[in-house]
């Protein structure tokens, strides 16, 4: 694709109007959410979104999140708004949670990918909401790296990966979540979590007040033929360009695992405080005892071996329930689904 100058400015109102014009005008934009930053563009105008596509280099089979920034703006984007979408939406928005409806005409199969449903979340990261606000749209925004890397939770990782190919990037710091949102589909028959992120099963169960099912695509490969109804469901995702395997044990069954396997190129991702225990160089990545911290540190950590010319990256295996589930979902995910049981 052509290149183009790509401007990073910090978030400023001057910078947030410059944002919404570029939007109108059917560009694309980087900009901050709670989760991961984004890319956005005009979620109704199908040529904007394909901008997306072009400048991530990412399959145009994969559904895009549609951003919104009050209630009254939902109406645009979904045909109905079932009572489970109101009870999750009066729990968690705004905040990092993704509800999949039936779409209304206003999106275009190139946002949906095909699909007759629509994914909606309001982000509650103040810049973003502004941008939405001041633009008038709603903004499809897929995560703001080159696809198939891990996710920016900064301006500067986002800089990085579309610098050329987008004409603006608005610097709202550093995310807090770290991992995208939490992704859940009312529009079956059953309320069912497509993708876990930091509102988990547990707490959707608990507002919407019934069991949530989950996809077996959350901790498993999609099946052959399986089409993705949430974005995040693909088989590589979140990769560094090194070979990431997942080490299911012990600390004790890690260290030794580490003390056969070292050499030059090798790297272990750890938790904080074990890097003196390890024989082989070390990535950090959240506290043991603080999955949100490991949510929030993971893509910075992958990117990281990157930056440290990593060949192969052992990581020890997340817990799998709770936020640590979408730890895991995001880390399997970046290993190709390579798990060696210790």
């Amino acid at each position: 694709m052509d290149t183009m100058e790509t401007k990073l400015l910090p978030a400023s109102p001057q910078a947030i109007e410059e944002a919404a014009k570029l939007l109108r005008a059917g560009e694309t934009v980087g900009i901050p959410t709670e989760t991961v930053y984004g890319l956005a563009a005009d979620a109704t105008n199908s040529e904007a979104v394909t901008k997306i596509f072009e400048a991530k280099g990412r399959p145009q089979d994969n559904p895009l999140i549609v951003h919104i920034s009050r209630m009254e703006e939902l109406d645009r984007v979904v045909r109905e708004i079932p009572q489970a979408a109101l009870r999750l939406a009066e729990a968690f928005w705004p905040g990092p949670l993704t509800i999949i409806m039936k779409k209304s005409d206003a999106i275009p199969n190139t946002t949906s990918a095909g699909l007759d449903t629509v994914a909606v979340r309001m982000p509650s990261h103040p810049v973003a909401r502004e941008i939405i606000r001041a633009s008038g749209l709603p903004l499809a925004a897929p995560s703001a790296n080159l696809s198939g890397l891990p996710s920016p939770t900064t301006a500067q990782h986002t800089f990085r990966d579309l610098n050329g190919r987008v004409p603006l990037i608005i610097d709202g710091g550093a995310c807090a979540v770290g991992v995208e949102s939490t992704v859940i589909t009312v529009a079956g028959e059953k309320p069912t979590l497509l993708r876990p992120g930091y509102i988990t099963k547990e707490q959707l169960e608990g507002a919407l007040g019934c069991e949530v099912a989950l996809s077996s695509a959350i901790l498993n490969k999609l099946a052959d033929g399986e089409v993705a109804a949430s974005p995040g469901m693909k088989y590589k995702h979140y990769s560094p360009k090194a070979d990431v395997i997942i080490l299911k044990g012990s600390f004790d069954q890690y260290r030794a695992y580490l003390e056969t396997h070292g050499g030059e190129g090798v790297f272990a991702m750890c938790y904080e405080g074990e890097e003196k225990k390890l024989p082989v160089p070390c990535i950090p990545c959240g506290r043991a005892d603080d999955p949100a911290s490991q949510a929030h540190a993971l893509f910075s950590a992958l990117r990281e071996a990157d930056d440290r010319n990593a060949k192969v990256v052992y990581a020890h295996c997340p817990a799998q329930n709770g936020l640590s589930m979408a730890v895991y979902n995001r880390l399997i995910r970046a290993a190709a689904f390579q798990v060696v049981e210790l």
